[in-house]
């Protein structure tokens, strides 16, 4: 029987999962697995985890991947995120608090992957050109360009993997004015350092998590003022004095932002908080996921398999409650599939099989519901494989809670504590409020004197 070959485009979360699941099962003992090679555009695994300073190009002339910046902290609970066979007690040998900020978390991340063992398939600084499937020899050619040689590299596979991702590709949207506001305007993936910031007035246009974040960041850093322009729906949040949220802008004259009530504001600095683009510039249109960023993309068979090419595969392409152990179901599940342990039924059954979820999609009318709807999604990849087990519908409880104690106080909901799911664990307390806490390296976070905490209900 030939080996199949299987190309995995990005080494970020969704496919270092991927890698794990073959591994998974060669520790396991399972024969003819298929060789795999793994094309990262960064010089780094973890993809969106890894800062850098840089925005627009990297070192080799590339759209810089990351969005993230200094001072960011987990915006949900890590207790939602754990992974079921690596737990943050093993891996920290302590307890910590529920929302570490990113550079504890990608320490975590990172620590449940044996670099050694996975680096053999990755190819760093080879970001894909093109993908494209020809139909008789039921192939993909994948064409990367790899900076480590200066040469364009070719390649043949059976099956391709789209790892990667879909919150690096600014949607940018333009007001009349904007070309003439003397301050800086960008958007939230060039965002770097809330501090730049500091005694600013500053204008996000957006309303969704990004523009929360990125507000209470530099509230807590020191900006004058923070003011939220929603589109149709305010946040709705108890912001702090030096915090509001009006309606849309309309256009900016100089430093002045006009807004759909009348309003007028003086600003220093725009944040487009506008989300982002799916964008593959890699795939011809007969292969690509066109979608905006929902809970079930009406194209992707158990939310993995692209409908009209099953073949070609795209993992963590929903937007996300859970998402490092969502990665990890649908990653095991594309590996059964892609060995034949899971029989991928013809296409005129996949539809069938995605129209109920399409359904109950189009019903969803709150977050509560929304998050059953994912847990319920994951419980249905789980199901088959061998995967660990791990406790869904209670890490979905914590998700209605974490929501409950943002509309509680949105500048304090990080000092509250939750249960592990997998050990049982009780998260510690931080020993002061996060707005407190300036510090956001590893080394400073884990020196802070954690106060233990009994209660499950002590902040409810």
């Amino acid at each position: 029987m030939k080996q199949q070959k299987i190309a995995i485009l990005g080494a970020g979360p969704s496919g270092l999962a991927q890698l794990r699941a073959f591994e998974a099962a060669r520790r396991a003992g399972v024969e003819n697995l298929p060789e795999i090679v793994c094309y990262e555009k960064q010089n780094d695994i973890g993809g969106m985890w890894n800062y850098t300073w840089r925005t627009g190009l990297d070192k080799n002339g590339e759209p810089v991947h990351g969005s993230m910046y200094r001072y960011l902290w987990s915006n949900g609970p890590k207790e939602c995120l754990e992974f079921a066979d690596y737990s943050f007690d093993e891996h920290f040998g302590r307890a910590i608090p529920s929302y570490p900020p990113r550079a504890v978390l990608k320490d975590y991340i990172m620590g449940r992957i044996d670099k050694q063992a996975i680096s053999k398939y990755i190819r760093f600084e080879c970001p894909v050109r093109w993908v494209a499937y020809d139909e008789s020899s039921k192939m993909f050619t994948v064409t990367v360009m790899n900076h480590k040689t200066g040469l364009q590299e070719t390649d043949e596979f059976d099956y391709v993997v789209v790892a990667t991702g879909h919150f690096s590709t600014p949607n940018m949207p333009y007001f009349k004015g904007l070309e003439l506001f003397p301050g800086r305007v960008l958007h939230a993936h060039d965002f770097r350092d809330a501090l730049e910031f500091a005694d600013q007035n500053v204008l996000l246009v957006g309303a969704s998590y990004s523009a929360e974040d990125i507000g209470s960041q530099c509230y807590k850093y020191g900006a004058k003022s923070v003011t939220i322009s929603y589109r149709s729906n305010p946040i709705g949040f108890d912001w702090p004095e030096g915090m509001e949220e009006r309606p849309l802008l309309t256009h900016v004259e100089g430093n002045i932002g006009h807004f759909s009530d009348g309003s007028t504001k003086q600003f220093d600095s725009i944040v487009m908080c506008t989300g982002y683009l799916f964008h593959f510039p890699f795939l011809p249109d007969a292969l690509r996921l066109q979608t905006n960023n929902c809970l079930y993309p009406d194209s992707l068979y158990k939310g993995i398999f692209f409908q009209p090419n099953p073949k070609l595969i795209y993992l963590g392409m929903q937007d996300q409650y859970y998402t490092f152990n969502m990665f990890d179901a649908q990653a095991w599940y594309a590996r059964d599939v892609i060995m034949g342990k899971i029989a991928l039924p013809e296409a005129e059954d996949r539809l069938k099989d995605m129209q109920p979820w399409l359904e109950r999609h189009e019903q969803l009318s709150n977050c509560n519901e929304s998050i059953d709807f994912q847990g319920s999604y994951i419980r249905d990849l789980l199901a088959p494989t061998d995967y660990p087990e791990f406790a869904v519908e209670e890490q979905a409880e914590l998700f209605k809670q974490w929501l409950r104690h943002k509309q509680e106080n949105i500048m304090a909901f990080r000092e509250n504590t939750y249960a592990s799911t997998v050990t049982g664990t009780m998260a510690t307390q931080l020993p002061t409020t996060w707005l407190d806490i300036k510090g956001d390296s590893l080394e400073s976070f884990m020196s802070l004197d954690f106060i233990e905490s009994n209660s499950l209900d002590k902040f409810d």
